[in-house]
Formats: structure tokens, sequence, C-alpha cells
């Protein structure tokens, strides 16, 4: 491995310890995901199968592969090549695709980073993953050009869609090349992205995944829970440089000859409008994204969703609320499931048929969880602890020792810090995360219990509870809370909102504090930013901004 890469990864007493019980797991030591994704399926007889769904056009496997095969020649003429970092930003557009496709052939390391990152945040994210070169969308590289002030090592940047005189584009680069070319014999754990976490608690950290992790989540969790087929038509708002988004819109679907429907910036109209034009099969949406479609007047009458088979639900836990009204509205059933940057995707999920609607789900094939303690040891059922888990894929943060001892515990356990209950028939059910336990006046409270209830209240869009100091408690239940069209706020409503959770739950946890914004401050994966909240750093509620 390149010196410099594997002095940035965790000594081998910090690495998880990864099992690969299945099968289809058992990859080969030379193994290239570029070529698994997209190789296997055009010259392997879906050359003429779609592809790319997007801007009214489509690709097929046969033209993407021409179109990945020249840039990765004309990457190559810029001197870049296998073990080089690239960091790509983009929205969800074909480009992303093509270009994540060419580096990965070429064994080049992609960097995702996402639409709405400053420069001071694209700064650090270059610096810290040593990137060389970026391939930015012309409607986006402003903010990264004021970064390069900070990146002596991003010497160049290449230029997808609208650019300018003197630029390096996508297409030149592209032009009058070779349509073949033969992927890099990358070794099987060769680090082939960095994914940096959506920093919903500080700093956004760099998760390292080698080409079998990238494959494992394809064949486990989309294998074993989503059935894919190959007439399957992927889509949904995560951008693509999310691991939510890369799995579900990028390797899922090609990896089973399936076809992903990109889309523009999320509207619920929008979605809705793409997911009946488009005929998606399957969809990818944050549970926030599903409560604003659900609001939507006359949704199913004005959209026919008749095509779509399942949702999936992450990147924050799906209240049973939610849960059953989609089901009651569109007679789909969503899918939640918690994965995280670190493992890559989703390694607990709910599977079809069996949905238990306000818990997580089971531990996906392949995989093994447990509910611990602090110090490692397995509670008995319907005790909360920390859940632990052991599959394919595992935390391996880039140039964060420090971090990783915290991560990965127990003898190779990866420790994500959320709080779990596993129930006597095997089902797990989030509790919170572990800073976000609320103890108050000597009791454990899981804010997002509260929440889950509050969100049930005819007058909630959404909720959000955190701890907030107290003199004689120590600390309280504090909920922000965002109304429904048409509701104001007043104390009869803050007392309304408390008796319905002292009517649902113990009366200990009901909040003592409600405060009414106008909206949670969510990172761009649609993350709650709960330390933000517990600086009550939000808009309050101002009736006249609302349309």
């Amino acid at each position: 491995m390149i010196p410099d890469v594997q002095s940035a990864l965790p000594a081998p007493e910090l690495m998880p310890d990864r099992v690969f019980t299945l099968p289809e797991l058992r990859y080969p030591r030379k193994l290239n995901v570029a070529a698994e994704l997209l190789d296997k399926n055009a010259d392997g007889g879906s050359a003429g199968r779609p592809a790319i769904h997007a801007g009214g056009g489509t690709l097929t496997y046969g033209e993407l592969q021409k179109q990945v095969n020249r840039l990765c020649h004309g990457l190559r003429s810029l001197g870049l090549d296998r073990g080089d970092r690239v960091l790509l930003r983009m929205p969800n557009v074909p480009e992303f695709i093509v270009s994540w496709l060419a580096c990965q052939k070429l064994g080049i390391v992609t960097v995702g980073t996402m639409p709405m990152l400053r420069a001071r945040e694209l700064a650090y994210i270059a610096n810290d993953a040593g990137t060389k070169a970026a391939i930015v969308w012309g409607g986006l590289r402003e903010e990264l050009e004021r970064a390069r002030r900070e990146t002596p090592a991003l010497k160049r940047l290449i230029v997808a869609g609208e650019a300018k005189a003197g630029d390096t584009t996508l297409n030149a680069l592209m032009a009058g090349e070779p349509e073949r070319f033969t992927a890099a014999d990358t070794d099987r754990d060769e680090l082939a992205m960095i994914a940096y976490t959506s920093g919903s608690t500080g700093v956004p950290k760099g998760c390292v995944h080698f080409h079998r992790d990238i494959l494992s989540s394809a064949d486990s969790y989309a294998r074993h829970v989503l059935t894919p087929s190959e007439d399957d038509r992927f889509g949904g708002h995560p951008t693509l440089a999310f691991t939510f988004g890369t799995g579900g819109l990028l390797v899922f679907p090609f990896r089973f000859g399936a076809s992903t429907v990109l889309s523009g910036p999320f509207t619920p109209e929008a979605m809705l409008e793409t997911f009946a034009t488009q005929r998606v099969t399957v969809c990818f949406c944050a549970p926030t994204s599903y409560r604003l479609m659900l609001q939507v007047p006359d949704m199913t009458r004005r959209f026919d969703l008749a095509s779509l088979r399942l949702g999936v639900s992450a990147a924050e836990p799906l209240p049973a609320a939610t849960w059953e009204e989609w089901k009651k509205t569109t007679g789909v059933e969503l899918l939640d499931g918690i994965g995280s940057t670190e493992m890559f995707h989703i390694f607990i999920s709910s599977v079809r048929g069996r949905v238990r609607p306000g818990a997580t789900g089971v531990p996906v094939t392949g995989y093994d969880c447990r509910v611990v303690d602090e110090q490692g040891r397995e509670v008995a059922p319907g005790v909360e602890g920390l859940v632990a888990i052991k599959g394919p894929t595992g935390c391996k943060y880039w140039r964060r020792p420090d971090r990783q001892a915290e991560y990965v515990r127990f003898g190779g356990w990866n420790v994500t810090g959320d709080v779990y209950v596993k129930d006597a028939d095997g089902s797990f059910t989030y509790q919170c995360r572990s800073d976000d336990m609320i103890v108050s006046g000597g009791y454990k409270i899981p804010g997002p219990e509260v929440e889950h209830v509050l969100d049930e209240h005819p007058a909630v869009a959404e909720s959000a509870v955190v701890a907030a100091p107290d003199r004689t408690r120590g600390f309280i239940v504090k909920a922000f809370v965002v109304l429904k069209a048409g509701r104001v706020p007043s104390q009869e409503l803050v007392g309304e909102l408390q008796e319905h959770v002292k009517r649902e739950l113990a009366p200990y946890k009901y909040p003592r504090a409600i405060e009414f914004v106008e909206k949670l401050p969510r990172t761009e994966t649609g993350k709650i930013q709960r330390y933000v909240l517990r600086q009550a750093d939000v808009l309050p509620f101002d009736p006249s901004r609302r349309p």
C-alpha cells in the first residue's frame, strides 16, 4: 500500500474485526469495484439496458462504460493515477457517477463532498484527505475556489457542466480518448473512497472504505433486504456524495443491473413527480422527507405511485406515526434502517412483511449486532445499552487514532454510540445517542422517545428534544417544536402537548420546557444538529414568515 495511505489508516490493533460469513462476501484477492459495478453489466449482456435516467434522457450501461473509459484515459493524461485522492463536488448528475466510476477503475481514491459545504469545510476536507485534484460542477465552484487559498496540495480543478475560458473540462478530457480501458488490478482491501461524516456532532471525520467494503454492503443489505432485480429503478434525494446516496443511487442498482433515477433538489412535489413519471420502484429518503410528501394535498390522486414497491428510510429514526401514515396513504411499506458513514451503509433494518412500526428492525444478513454495557458485556433483552456491530464492513478512521479507539472497542466491535434495546423477538429499538440521553432527577429519558410522541400530535410537524440545564433537577427535557401550517403557538398549546406526552409515556418524561421554532437545524444529510439546539441557536417562531 502507498506509504502515506498506510500511515493514515488505523494501526492493526485498532482495526475492526471484519467477518465474511456469506458465500457472496468471499471476494478474490484482486478486486476493483468499478469493474464489478460497470464492466460486468456492460460486457455481460446488459450493455443496452438503462443505467442512468436523468434530465429527460437515459444512459445505457454500454454508453456509460465508454464515457468512463474515456475519462480514465483523460485523468491519467493529467498525471492522476492509482492511490491519488480526488475530491468530487457535484450535485446528483450523471457526471458524478461517470467521475466516481472512472476514479475507482483507475485505483484513484474518491473524496465526495456535500454540495452545500462552504470554503472552510472544503479546505479542511481537502487538506485532511490530501487531495491533488477536484472534479467540480460549474455552479458549485465558487466555494471551492475560495478554499484553494488554504489547500496548497489541490493543484488542479476539472470542471463539469458550465465552464469558463481556460478551464480544464471533463468533456475535453474525454474527447477523442479510446473507449476501452482495463481496470487497475486493485486489491480487495485497497483504499477506494474516503467518506466524511456530516458533522452532526462537530468536525467531520474521514471514514475509509476499501473496494470490498463497498461491494459487501450491496451483497448483504441490498441483496437480502431490498431483493433487487434488473427491472428496478432506484430513486430518492440523498446526495451521491453521502454514503446513503452512494449506496442507494449508485452501488446497489449497478450491482444488480438495475438503473438509477437522478433528480434535482428536493421539494415534496418534485420528488413525488419523479417517483410517478420515472416509475421509481425503490426510493431512498429521510424521515422528514416522507413527512413532507405526506403533507402534499391530494398526494395519491395527483401522483401515480403504483410502481413503488418499497421505501427506505435512514439518517434519523423513523417515527411509527410516519410509517403508519405512509402505509395507509400509499400502501407501500417503509423500511427503517440504521447505518453510518463509518460502516458505509445500513446494518440493522426492518424487513418487508415483518415491520414493527417504531422499531428499527433486525441485523442485516451477514452482520452480528448486540446490545452491550460500557464494559462490552451483552445485556439482557429489554435492557438498554450500546449497540455493537461486527460484519463485512467496519470503521476505519483516516488520521484519527483517538476517535478510532472510541469507535472500535471490545475486541474489534464497532460501537456507534447509539443506545438500543433488543427485544425478546430479536428486534432492535432505538433509544437515543449515548450523548443525547437525558438524565433528569435521577431518571434516564431517551429524547427520541419523547419526540415520537410529540410528532403524533395533530399540531406538530416535527420536534427535537434535548437536555436543558435546571438548578433543581440538573437537567430537564426541553422540546423544540415546529408547528404545522395554520397552527399558532400559545401557552394553551404548550400545556396540551405536555399532557399529550404524559398520557402516552411515564409522566417524568414529559417536556418541562417547550419552544416553538420555524425549523430545526440539520446537516445536509438530514440529521438534526442537537448540539446546536443545546445552544438554542435556532429561529423562533414567526407567523409572518409562514407562506
